[in-house]
């Protein structure tokens, strides 16, 4: 009897560690603290035109202010895009915890994937960088064919 306890206690622990790896893993679902998968994905226009904010959008425009870095808290180096459709959008960038665009310039074009929030301006995005706490979907800017993020 003292033996067979022994054995169930044994295969409950490694069941219990076999469970863990896997699960750790990503083999028996998401791995724990990876990165969160948007839902859906959402136009520019429709994220705007439904007043939608926290979903990931992609997109494209021309660089058409640089503001000064917001130095307040997390550092962000921030600018506007006027988007194919005429809209601005503004973008802030973590530059805390992805490399500064040091040659943007006004007329650039820049690529980006963030999240977005609604304002009656157009918008901004940010979590245009990786998370390294892996609880969000990582984003990034590209500009002359380098991505940061």
């Amino acid at each position: 009897m003292k033996n067979a306890k022994k054995t169930v206690v044994l295969v409950v622990i490694l069941a219990l560690g076999a469970y863990t790896w896997l699960t750790d893993n990503g083999i028996l679902g998401p791995k724990p603290g990876g990165p969160v998968v948007p839902p859906t994905s959402h136009t520019l226009t429709d994220a705007y035109n439904s007043r939608l904010s926290d979903v990931q959008v992609e997109g494209q425009g021309v660089v058409s202010r640089i503001l000064p870095d917001d130095r307040e808290g997390s550092r962000h180096q921030r600018f506007v895009v006027r988007l194919p459709s005429g809209r601005t959008l503004l973008i802030v960038h973590n530059i805390d915890l992805a490399p500064r665009i040091n040659a943007l310039r006004e007329g650039d074009t820049i690529h980006f994937y963030g999240e977005y929030e609604w304002n009656e301006k157009g918008g901004l995005i940010h979590w245009t960088h990786h998370d390294p706490d892996r609880r969000h979907v990582d984003g990034w800017l590209r500009h002359k064919g380098r991505v940061y993020q």
